[in-house]
């Protein structure tokens, strides 16, 4: 979960990401005057106390630099250097930062990202390269090989990014092609086998934000029912994508940013929490998708906005930073959920959401040309 720049009296802090285990996380900060520009900074979420470890190299980093906590509390990082995009792992080494380079991206005209963490601690990266119109998948760091490696190639301008399953298997990407955006699905370990997830209609454009392996729950966000608006479905279910009107706002952007693990055989019952971007600034709601409201929180003074994790008992876990406190966590009790009978979209007879055949071949049962559902 990475979330983007952030004011305080103290310290700015950008690309704020939690390790998928809630141990650490890692973001770029710049002293309150900038006259030393960007360093890494690492947090330790794991202890009784949140703390952070500035990591400075032997120059200020550039804001387009991006960070990732690993389990092991060592930090990688994607640098622009040049033609290429160097890859680093950094960690505290007394009063200074050691500093091991794992490998390069192709750089020229190409476009490369960290793709989120995942909890076995391999780290992924995206590229693009332009010249091809081709997307790739690339193992940037895991135990055995400190080289990257491509693992996939997608015709097309992918974005997005989000897991399907723990294992770093499965890994759903929001491909544009011949002017709209679909997302597909891409097998890691079947060669980059792609086949499609979401596609409601032929037109329209189709995005996943948010998908939970445990419950198989997707949160999406599409125009096809003439306006932009979030729908949630659950992998490998026959049910149409159902669009909460709840998440309705005049004037604002709704993001979700976390959901809640371990709900297996209740996808409609998982809290989701999600962003809101206003005239009136940045405010936190939480969502169930089988209820048809949303609970609206106040948000703590210099939360990292967008940044969040949940646990399985429903406690959300906010970082922020502020004048009165550089380094903090905030913790939320999920609202209760209100009992009510499986809405469609559930797993199909109360079965957990799975991969059609166990996950061995096809990924995935793509919401394709789905009857629309609205209302809650």
């Amino acid at each position: 979960m990475t979330a983007c720049a952030t004011e305080t009296t103290t310290v700015r802090r950008a690309g704020f990401t939690i390790a998928a285990d809630g141990s650490y996380a890692a973001c770029l900060a710049q002293g309150p005057e900038g006259d030393d520009g960007w360093y890494p900074e690492r947090w330790t979420l794991g202890g009784p106390e949140p703390y952070t470890v500035p990591l400075p190299g032997n120059q200020p980093e550039e804001q387009c630099s991006e960070v990732m906590p690993l389990p092991d509390g060592r930090v990688l990082i994607r640098r622009r250097v040049a033609d290429r995009f160097d890859l680093a792992l950094l960690y505290p080494t007394g009063p200074g930062t050691g500093e091991l380079l794992v490998g390069s991206l192709p750089g020229g005209e190409a476009e490369a990202r960290l793709l989120p963490p995942i909890a076995s601690g391999e780290a992924y990266a995206l590229t693009y390269d332009p010249a091809r119109e081709v997307s790739a998948v690339w193992l940037v760091h895991d135990d055995r090989d400190l080289r990257p490696r491509r693992l996939a190639e997608v015709p097309g301008r992918c974005g997005g990014g989000a897991w399907l399953d723990r294992a770093g298997r499965l890994l759903a990407l929001d491909r544009e092609a011949e002017g709209t955006v679909k997302t597909v699905a891409v097998d890691l370990e079947r060669a980059g086998a792609v086949s499609p997830l979401l596609q409601i209609t032929e037109e329209s454009n189709d995005r996943l934000l948010l998908a939970e392996p445990d419950s198989g729950l997707l949160i999406v966000r599409s125009d096809a029912t003439g306006e932009d608006r979030i729908g949630w479905g659950v992998l490998g279910s026959r049910q149409p994508m159902r669009f909460a009107e709840c998440l309705r706002v005049p004037d604002a952007v709704l993001t979700p940013f976390a959901a809640q693990p371990g709900q297996v055989l209740m996808p409609e019952a998982c809290a989701v929490a999600l962003r809101a971007d206003g005239p009136h600034g940045t405010s936190l709601a939480v969502w169930r998708p089988g209820e048809r409201r949303a609970s609206w929180l106040s948000a703590p003074e210099g939360w990292l906005a967008g940044a969040g994790l949940w646990s399985a008992r429903g406690v959300l876990r906010l970082p922020y930073a502020c004048a009165h406190c550089p380094c903090g966590t905030v913790e939320y009790e999920a609202p209760a959920a209100v009992s009510s009978p499986s809405p469609a979209g559930s797993a199909a007879e109360g079965a957990p959401p799975a991969f059609p055949d166990g996950g061995r071949t096809s990924p995935v049962l793509p919401l394709q040309k789905a009857p629309l559902a609205t209302g809650s």
